[in-house]
């Protein structure tokens, strides 16, 4: 029976790891899709008028679900080796809320990553603020800038 629980707590910790890394979502201005490269970009010039940090949510403030199944799994198994009959049955459901909770809140920190939210006014006297993952290119009011566009996608970039 313990190398059965095992084996289910190892699969579903693999299993939510292959998922999470395919899920790899960037926003970050040097890291472009297969399918955004080789395609000509609109290039506007300006200048930076404000940088502020920001934080970017990969999963759009939706967990997947798969850190609280495996917190939820994790924890269930670890509780229910607590106590014996009943008593470990009680601890396995208690560990297995409290895994689930801890895996969510796990997932969602996660998936939270450090950016910027860049305002540019355009030469034409335009504004525009573009909000991208922070790669340690660092902006500053007054510098000039580029802003290259293609398919709804802009960066800015020195």
């Amino acid at each position: 029976m313990r190398i059965t629980s095992r084996l289910i707590v190892a699969a579903l910790i693999a299993g939510s790891l292959a998922m999470s890394g395919c899920a790899y979502n960037s926003s970050s201005a040097d890291v472009y899709t297969a399918s955004q490269a080789q395609r000509e970009e609109t290039v506007r010039m300006g200048t930076v008028d404000s940088v502020r940090a920001v934080k970017i949510s990969s999963n759009n403030g939706q967990p997947s679900g798969l850190g609280a199944i495996g917190g939820g799994a994790l924890g269930a198994v670890a509780g229910s080796r607590i106590g014996g009959g009943t008593g470990a049955i009680v601890t396995g459901i208690i560990g297995g809320l409290a895994g689930a909770v801890a895996g969510n809140a796990v997932e969602n920190g996660v998936a939270v990553h450090d950016g910027l939210e860049v305002t540019v006014r355009l030469d034409n006297g335009d504004m525009r603020a573009i909000t991208q993952s922070a790669t340690g290119e660092i902006f500053r009011a007054g510098e000039r800038v580029r802003l290259l566009s293609s398919g709804g996608v802009t960066r800015v970039t020195h």
